[in-house]
Protein backbone atom coordinates (compact mmCIF):
# COMPACT_ATOMS: atom_id res chain seq x y z
CA UNK A 1 0.00 0.00 0.00
CA UNK A 2 1.48 3.68 -0.55
CA UNK A 3 2.25 5.66 2.13
CA UNK A 4 2.59 9.37 2.44
CA UNK A 5 4.57 10.77 5.23
CA UNK A 6 2.48 14.26 6.16
CA UNK A 7 5.36 16.08 7.74
CA UNK A 8 3.84 18.35 10.77
CA UNK A 9 4.44 19.67 14.24
CA UNK A 10 0.94 20.20 14.62
CA UNK A 11 -1.82 17.63 14.51
CA UNK A 12 -4.90 19.01 13.55
CA UNK A 13 -7.50 20.15 10.94
CA UNK A 14 -5.03 20.31 8.18
CA UNK A 15 -3.72 16.76 9.09
CA UNK A 16 -7.14 15.02 9.84
CA UNK A 17 -8.26 16.46 5.96
CA UNK A 18 -5.19 15.50 4.40
CA UNK A 19 -5.57 12.14 5.63
CA UNK A 20 -9.00 12.05 4.89
CA UNK A 21 -8.21 12.48 1.26
CA UNK A 22 -5.68 9.64 1.15
CA UNK A 23 -7.67 7.54 2.39
CA UNK A 24 -9.84 7.90 -0.20
CA UNK A 25 -7.51 7.44 -2.44
CA UNK A 26 -6.43 3.89 -0.39
CA UNK A 27 -3.34 5.89 0.49
CA UNK A 28 -1.74 6.01 3.80
CA UNK A 29 -1.17 9.08 5.63
CA UNK A 30 0.82 9.30 8.55
CA UNK A 31 1.62 12.39 10.33
CA UNK A 32 5.55 12.32 11.52
CA UNK A 33 7.31 15.65 13.35
CA UNK A 34 10.48 16.45 11.52
CA UNK A 35 11.88 17.28 15.28
CA UNK A 36 11.59 13.28 15.24
CA UNK A 37 13.39 12.06 12.41
CA UNK A 38 16.95 11.48 12.79
CA UNK A 39 19.95 10.62 10.59
CA UNK A 40 21.21 7.54 11.35
CA UNK A 41 23.75 5.71 8.98
CA UNK A 42 23.65 2.51 10.63
CA UNK A 43 19.62 1.70 10.69
CA UNK A 44 19.29 1.41 6.77
CA UNK A 45 20.65 1.36 3.45
CA UNK A 46 19.57 5.36 2.74
CA UNK A 47 20.64 6.69 6.39
CA UNK A 48 17.40 8.18 7.58
CA UNK A 49 15.37 7.29 10.50
CA UNK A 50 12.03 8.21 9.55
CA UNK A 51 9.24 7.51 12.98
CA UNK A 52 6.41 4.71 11.52
CA UNK A 53 8.18 3.75 8.44
CA UNK A 54 11.00 1.14 9.97
CA UNK A 55 13.63 1.05 7.71
CA UNK A 56 11.59 1.73 4.96
CA UNK A 57 11.15 5.09 3.28
CA UNK A 58 7.91 6.66 2.73
CA UNK A 59 6.73 6.72 -1.04
CA UNK A 60 6.09 10.21 -0.58
CA UNK A 61 6.63 13.35 1.75
CA UNK A 62 3.68 16.29 2.03
CA UNK A 63 4.80 19.13 4.21
CA UNK A 64 2.48 20.57 6.33
CA UNK A 65 4.40 22.66 8.87
CA UNK A 66 8.22 22.76 10.45
CA UNK A 67 8.42 23.35 13.92
CA UNK A 68 10.76 26.35 14.55
CA UNK A 69 13.84 26.00 16.94
CA UNK A 70 17.77 26.51 16.29
CA UNK A 71 19.88 27.39 13.29
CA UNK A 72 21.06 23.84 13.69
CA UNK A 73 17.50 22.31 14.76
CA UNK A 74 16.61 23.66 11.54
CA UNK A 75 19.12 23.01 9.16
CA UNK A 76 18.75 19.17 10.25
CA UNK A 77 14.68 19.19 9.83
CA UNK A 78 15.14 20.88 6.17
CA UNK A 79 18.40 18.10 5.69
CA UNK A 80 16.07 15.25 6.10
CA UNK A 81 13.48 16.85 3.40
CA UNK A 82 16.71 17.70 1.22
CA UNK A 83 17.88 14.01 2.00
CA UNK A 84 14.40 12.70 0.61
CA UNK A 85 14.70 14.16 -2.45
CA UNK A 86 18.07 13.25 -2.99
CA UNK A 87 16.74 9.77 -2.62
CA UNK A 88 14.45 9.71 -4.77
CA UNK A 89 11.16 10.37 -2.63
CA UNK A 90 8.81 12.98 -4.64
CA UNK A 91 8.48 16.37 -1.43
CA UNK A 92 5.51 18.35 -1.90
CA UNK A 93 6.80 21.16 -1.38
CA UNK A 94 10.46 20.68 -1.41
CA UNK A 95 12.60 21.76 1.11
CA UNK A 96 14.60 24.07 -1.71
CA UNK A 97 10.94 26.18 -2.71
CA UNK A 98 10.44 26.02 1.04
CA UNK A 99 13.86 27.72 1.51
CA UNK A 100 12.67 30.52 -0.93
CA UNK A 101 9.31 31.10 0.51
CA UNK A 102 10.24 31.01 4.63
CA UNK A 103 13.46 33.61 3.88
CA UNK A 104 11.33 36.87 2.86
CA UNK A 105 13.95 38.59 1.49
CA UNK A 106 14.47 35.94 -1.25
CA UNK A 107 10.59 35.67 -2.12
CA UNK A 108 11.01 39.27 -3.28
CA UNK A 109 14.05 38.79 -4.72
CA UNK A 110 12.98 36.07 -7.21
CA UNK A 111 9.64 37.85 -7.61
CA UNK A 112 11.77 40.86 -8.65
CA UNK A 113 13.96 38.86 -11.14
CA UNK A 114 11.09 37.42 -13.05
CA UNK A 115 9.12 40.63 -13.60
CA UNK A 116 6.64 39.60 -11.75
CA UNK A 117 5.28 43.64 -9.79
CA UNK A 118 6.20 43.64 -6.22
CA UNK A 119 6.64 46.35 -4.13
CA UNK A 120 9.76 47.84 -3.78
CA UNK A 121 11.92 45.93 -1.14
CA UNK A 122 14.73 45.94 1.07
CA UNK A 123 17.04 43.57 3.28
CA UNK A 124 19.92 44.88 5.13
CA UNK A 125 21.66 44.04 8.54
CA UNK A 126 23.49 47.79 9.45
CA UNK A 127 20.84 49.81 11.38
CA UNK A 128 22.26 52.81 9.85
CA UNK A 129 21.70 51.91 6.70
CA UNK A 130 18.00 50.90 7.36
CA UNK A 131 17.90 54.35 9.37
CA UNK A 132 18.50 56.39 6.56
CA UNK A 133 16.24 54.60 4.68
CA UNK A 134 13.08 55.01 6.65
CA UNK A 135 13.91 58.63 6.90
CA UNK A 136 14.01 59.02 2.91
CA UNK A 137 11.49 56.95 2.15
CA UNK A 138 9.40 58.98 4.60
CA UNK A 139 10.39 62.85 3.36
CA UNK A 140 9.40 61.46 0.32
CA UNK A 141 5.34 60.48 2.12
CA UNK A 142 5.97 56.77 2.15
CA UNK A 143 5.64 54.20 4.78
CA UNK A 144 7.12 50.83 4.69
CA UNK A 145 5.92 47.73 6.39
CA UNK A 146 9.02 46.40 8.38
CA UNK A 147 8.02 42.25 9.01
CA UNK A 148 9.97 39.36 10.72
CA UNK A 149 12.08 37.91 8.00
CA UNK A 150 10.65 34.42 8.92
CA UNK A 151 7.73 35.49 9.99
CA UNK A 152 4.44 34.03 9.65
CA UNK A 153 0.61 34.82 10.02
CA UNK A 154 0.86 38.72 10.36
CA UNK A 155 2.64 38.61 13.57
CA UNK A 156 5.42 41.41 14.56
CA UNK A 157 4.46 43.59 11.33
CA UNK A 158 4.79 47.24 11.59
CA UNK A 159 4.61 50.50 9.50
CA UNK A 160 7.40 53.17 10.24
CA UNK A 161 8.27 55.70 7.94
CA UNK A 162 5.80 58.47 7.26
CA UNK A 163 2.28 57.05 8.24
CA UNK A 164 -1.25 59.74 8.31
CA UNK A 165 1.55 62.39 7.61
CA UNK A 166 3.74 61.53 11.05
CA UNK A 167 6.95 60.05 10.81
CA UNK A 168 7.42 56.35 12.67
CA UNK A 169 11.23 55.56 13.28
CA UNK A 170 12.63 52.26 12.92
CA UNK A 171 12.34 50.53 15.71
CA UNK A 172 15.57 48.08 17.55
CA UNK A 173 16.12 45.38 14.95
CA UNK A 174 16.95 43.34 18.06
CA UNK A 175 13.95 43.02 19.37
CA UNK A 176 11.63 40.32 17.36
CA UNK A 177 13.68 41.12 13.83
CA UNK A 178 17.27 39.13 14.42
CA UNK A 179 19.55 42.23 14.16
CA UNK A 180 17.99 42.14 10.39
CA UNK A 181 15.61 45.24 8.36
CA UNK A 182 13.06 43.48 5.74
CA UNK A 183 11.31 46.90 5.06
CA UNK A 184 9.02 46.54 2.02
CA UNK A 185 7.22 49.68 0.39
CA UNK A 186 4.10 50.07 2.03
CA UNK A 187 0.75 49.64 -0.54
CA UNK A 188 -2.17 51.94 1.21
CA UNK A 189 -5.66 50.62 1.30
CA UNK A 190 -7.88 51.60 -1.86
CA UNK A 191 -10.92 50.90 0.12
CA UNK A 192 -12.06 51.27 3.78
CA UNK A 193 -12.28 48.35 4.45
CA UNK A 194 -9.62 47.45 3.28
CA UNK A 195 -8.46 43.86 1.74
CA UNK A 196 -6.19 41.50 -0.61
CA UNK A 197 -6.25 38.02 -2.57
CA UNK A 198 -5.43 35.06 -1.22
CA UNK A 199 -4.64 32.70 -4.68
CA UNK A 200 -4.47 29.07 -4.05
CA UNK A 201 -2.00 27.52 -6.77
CA UNK A 202 -2.12 23.40 -7.09
CA UNK A 203 0.55 21.96 -9.08
CA UNK A 204 1.11 25.25 -11.35
CA UNK A 205 -2.69 26.43 -11.82
CA UNK A 206 -4.63 28.80 -9.76
CA UNK A 207 -7.28 26.47 -9.03
CA UNK A 208 -9.76 28.95 -5.95
CA UNK A 209 -9.22 32.67 -4.16
CA UNK A 210 -10.45 34.55 -1.75
CA UNK A 211 -10.79 38.14 -0.72
CA UNK A 212 -9.23 38.54 3.21
CA UNK A 213 -11.13 42.11 4.25
CA UNK A 214 -9.82 43.77 7.14
CA UNK A 215 -10.57 47.69 8.80
CA UNK A 216 -6.52 46.75 9.74
CA UNK A 217 -4.48 47.31 7.09
CA UNK A 218 -2.99 43.46 8.32
CA UNK A 219 -5.25 41.09 6.41
CA UNK A 220 -4.37 37.60 7.43
CA UNK A 221 -7.13 35.88 8.79
CA UNK A 222 -4.61 35.15 11.98
CA UNK A 223 -5.31 38.81 12.87
CA UNK A 224 -9.01 38.87 12.39
CA UNK A 225 -9.24 39.66 8.42
CA UNK A 226 -13.18 38.02 7.37
CA UNK A 227 -12.99 35.46 4.49
CA UNK A 228 -15.05 36.07 1.33
CA UNK A 229 -15.16 34.46 -2.06
CA UNK A 230 -13.72 36.08 -4.84
CA UNK A 231 -14.01 35.72 -8.79
CA UNK A 232 -10.52 34.08 -9.87
CA UNK A 233 -10.41 36.06 -13.04
CA UNK A 234 -7.79 35.95 -15.78
CA UNK A 235 -5.24 38.28 -14.52
CA UNK A 236 -5.16 37.30 -11.07
CA UNK A 237 -5.07 34.00 -11.98
CA UNK A 238 -2.25 34.31 -14.11
CA UNK A 239 -0.10 36.34 -11.85
CA UNK A 240 -0.72 33.85 -8.86
CA UNK A 241 1.01 31.50 -11.53
CA UNK A 242 3.72 33.52 -12.66
CA UNK A 243 4.75 33.75 -8.66
CA UNK A 244 4.09 30.16 -7.63
CA UNK A 245 6.33 29.50 -10.99
CA UNK A 246 9.06 32.12 -10.29
CA UNK A 247 9.43 29.98 -6.53
CA UNK A 248 8.94 26.50 -8.22
CA UNK A 249 6.40 25.69 -6.02
CA UNK A 250 4.07 22.56 -6.56
CA UNK A 251 1.43 24.37 -4.26
CA UNK A 252 1.63 28.01 -2.85
CA UNK A 253 -0.49 30.54 -1.48
CA UNK A 254 -0.13 33.52 -3.08
CA UNK A 255 -0.90 36.92 -1.66
CA UNK A 256 -1.74 39.93 -3.80
CA UNK A 257 -2.84 43.06 -3.69
CA UNK A 258 -4.66 45.97 -5.53
CA UNK A 259 -2.15 48.92 -6.20
CA UNK A 260 -2.90 53.01 -7.18
CA UNK A 261 -5.49 54.63 -8.88
CA UNK A 262 -5.31 51.96 -11.50
CA UNK A 263 -5.79 49.10 -8.81
CA UNK A 264 -2.46 47.10 -10.38
CA UNK A 265 -2.03 43.89 -9.18
CA UNK A 266 1.16 43.62 -6.88
CA UNK A 267 2.22 39.76 -5.24
CA UNK A 268 3.07 40.42 -1.84
CA UNK A 269 4.13 37.18 0.20
CA UNK A 270 4.44 33.81 -1.52
CA UNK A 271 3.74 30.91 1.50
CA UNK A 272 5.46 27.86 0.56
CA UNK A 273 3.01 25.62 3.60
CA UNK A 274 -0.15 27.61 3.57
CA UNK A 275 -2.95 27.31 5.73
CA UNK A 276 -6.47 26.50 3.57
CA UNK A 277 -9.13 26.80 6.61
CA UNK A 278 -10.40 30.16 5.68
CA UNK A 279 -10.23 29.50 2.13
CA UNK A 280 -11.89 26.14 2.25
CA UNK A 281 -15.22 28.13 4.41
CA UNK A 282 -15.11 30.29 1.14
CA UNK A 283 -14.52 27.38 -1.76
CA UNK A 284 -16.97 24.96 -2.88
CA UNK A 285 -14.56 21.86 -3.50
CA UNK A 286 -12.09 20.02 -1.20
CA UNK A 287 -9.10 21.93 -1.39
CA UNK A 288 -7.26 18.61 0.43
CA UNK A 289 -8.63 16.53 -1.89
CA UNK A 290 -7.25 18.95 -4.85
CA UNK A 291 -3.41 18.63 -2.96
CA UNK A 292 -3.47 14.89 -2.71
CA UNK A 293 -4.44 14.19 -6.21
CA UNK A 294 -1.84 16.45 -7.36
CA UNK A 295 0.97 15.03 -5.61
CA UNK A 296 -0.20 11.61 -6.32
CA UNK A 297 -1.00 12.24 -10.18
CA UNK A 298 1.33 14.24 -10.78
CA UNK A 299 4.81 13.80 -8.55
CA UNK A 300 4.13 10.34 -7.19
CA UNK A 301 3.36 8.92 -10.66
CA UNK A 302 6.27 10.74 -12.40
CA UNK A 303 8.61 9.40 -9.86
CA UNK A 304 7.32 6.25 -10.25
CA UNK A 305 7.60 6.34 -14.64
CA UNK A 306 11.62 7.40 -13.59
CA UNK A 307 11.89 4.89 -11.26
CA UNK A 308 10.61 2.18 -14.50
CA UNK A 309 12.64 3.44 -16.87
CA UNK A 310 16.08 3.40 -15.04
Amino acid sequence: MTRVAIMTDEVGWHTRQLQAALRERGVVGRCVDLADCRIDTSAAWHGLAIPGFGRELPDAVLVRGIAGGSFEQVTKRLGVLHALRELGVPVYNDARAIERSVDKSMTSLLLHAAGIPTPATWAMESPAQAQRLVMRESAAGRALVLKPLFGSQGKGLQLVGSVDGVHHPLPDLKQGYGGLAYLQRFVPPLTQPGFDWRVLVVGGRAVTAMRRVSAHWVHNVAQGARCEPATLDEPLARLAEDAARALEMDYAGIDILPCGATQSLQVIEVNGVAAWQGLQRVTAFNIARALVDDLLDRRLAASRRGAQRA
